[in-house]
């Protein structure tokens, strides 16, 4: 009777044994273990590692924003043209050399700031004389300025010189530096309403 609940026991364990294998090779094949409080396979889930990538801040792209602004700001002013008309109505030559001071003075601040800019002299009524070949007592300058301050330009009035022509009855020259428009005034006029700055020494 011993001997037979031995052997009875030695079945038992083997085919406990067995199921235990049976089992573990299951879930070795299929991802899936086993646990005791229900007997059904559980799906095995592997952990994936989460990558955490460190996002900037709202100060920081602020700051960033800021500097770029500040960068195209910076090249926009290098870009950025001005524009100045120095009117002369008088026949006099203390008014002209101010002008021409003016224009030279603005063209090298601008040169130095690396910035552009135009300049026009436009003169007429009596200031018309100031760019006359044959009266202006500024010539000399006006032809050294137009080498060495290329911004600067210069305007005679087509009017003024029409009239001047019939009340000397001759052609009245103008310096071959200077530009005949139809009307001194209107060019200022037009300048102006293209947003130049208008200065009357």
């Amino acid at each position: 009777m011993i001997r037979f609940q031995h052997i009875a026991k030695s079945v038992v364990m083997a085919a406990i044994a067995v199921l235990v294998s049976a089992s573990f090779s299951a879930a070795e094949q299929g991802g899936k273990y086993w646990t005791p409080a229900d007997g059904q396979p559980v799906p095995h889930k592997a952990g994936h590692a989460r990558q955490h990538v460190a996002k900037p801040t709202t100060a920081t792209a602020t700051r960033k924003q800021s500097a770029f602004a500040r960068m195209e700001d910076s090249a926009a002013a290098k870009k950025r043209e001005h524009h100045l008309i120095l009117q002369v109505n008088t026949n006099d030559p203390a008014a002209m050399n101010l002008a021409l001071n003016n224009a030279t003075n603005v063209a090298q601040y601008y040169k130095d700031a690396g910035e552009k800019v135009k300049i026009e002299v436009v003169t007429f009524g009596p200031g018309l004389h100031m760019l006359r070949e044959d009266t202006s007592p500024v010539k000399t300058r006006i032809e050294e300025m137009a080498l060495s301050t290329p911004e600067v330009s210069f305007k005679a009035c087509g009017n003024t010189q029409e009239k001047m022509q019939k009340a000397e009855s001759k052609d009245i020259p103008i310096v071959r530096q200077a530009e005949v428009v139809k009307s001194g005034v209107v060019r200022v006029m037009e300048l102006q309403e293209m947003g130049w700055t208008y200065v009357k020494p």
